[in-house]
């Protein structure tokens, strides 16, 4: 076991362009991309951003994450240059790397500035809500350098956007505006400049924070599920999943706090 703890440990002891800050008060960890000017996120990187989402998974303190850029900048994309490096069979799982936001049992929100491309944009597309500044631009530029997006962003374009746009972006190389992108469902909400998105990140974090954990969670694991079943066994998803929080503390809180007129207090219980 001793080998495994330092493995890990080893992982996460030199962040590749990347910086972890906790706000321990609020209950939020802030995963930032931070390699100037662009941010861009090499293959290493990959790795430790799982590794967090699971550390931050694990950590009681951390109620809601927010993946951000650095510097007013979300990211351009990925470390191109140090692809042919990367040695044989090395990325045929990189959706697994960035599906880490998804799989996180917490509520994780992207704030989006002036860039989402490549592995940043898929990165997004695996968080649970999606804030862009206006001047954002979106895309998945892959095929202009004779590759295809390689960390999930075609099939979640695709099922969230519909193929044919899906194929837009993919095959023409298509960037699309936050306007476009909030038209398309891409992204949850788009705000007019990066003071705004700080604004936006607070309100949804106090919102998200007030909610019973044990119940985000659940939500969460049973709406992932709505494109990988038909409707019928999605309802018994659903329903096998409220009937387990009804024996919750955070449920009888709620309740006791409803009838009460008062804020609940929950515990993830």
């Amino acid at each position: 076991m001793q080998r495994y703890a330092e493995r890990r440990a080893a992982q996460l002891a030199d962040l590749d362009g990347l910086r972890v800050d906790l706000d321990e008060d609020k209950g939020v960890a802030y995963l930032i991309l931070d390699r100037p000017p662009l941010n861009i996120v090499s293959y290493a990187a990959r790795g430790q951003i799982r590794a967090l989402f699971e550390e931050f998974e694990a950590d009681d303190a951390v109620r809601v994450i927010v993946v951000r850029g650095a510097n007013g900048t979300y990211t351009s994309g990925a470390d191109v240059k140090g692809f042919p490096d990367v040695h044989r069979d090395g990325m045929s799982d990189l959706a697994w790397n960035i599906a880490a936001a998804e799989r996180c049992r917490k509520p994780v929100l992207c704030a989006i500035e002036k860039y989402a491309f490549g592995v940043g944009f898929e990165l997004a597309m695996a968080c649970d809500f999606r804030f862009a500044t206006e001047d954002s631009m979106l895309g998945l530029p892959e095929v202009s350098i004779g590759q295809i997006p390689g960390s999930g962003g075609s099939h979640r374009v695709a099922r969230i956007a519909g193929l044919t746009r899906a194929k837009e972006m993919c095959m023409l190389a298509k960037r699309i505006t936050a306007a476009e992108a909030l038209e398309w469902g891409i992204v949850t909400r788009v705000v007019a400049d990066s003071a705004a998105m700080d604004e936006a990140i607070a309100d949804a974090v106090k919102t998200l924070t007030r909610q019973s954990p044990l119940a985000l969670a659940t939500v969460k694991r049973v709406l992932n599920t709505a494109y990988d079943t038909s409707l019928s066994v999605g309802h018994e998803v659903e329903g096998h999943a409220y009937e387990k929080l009804r024996e919750s503390h955070d449920y009888k809180e709620g309740i006791a706090a409803f009838s009460e007129k008062r804020r609940a207090n929950y515990t993830g219980e």
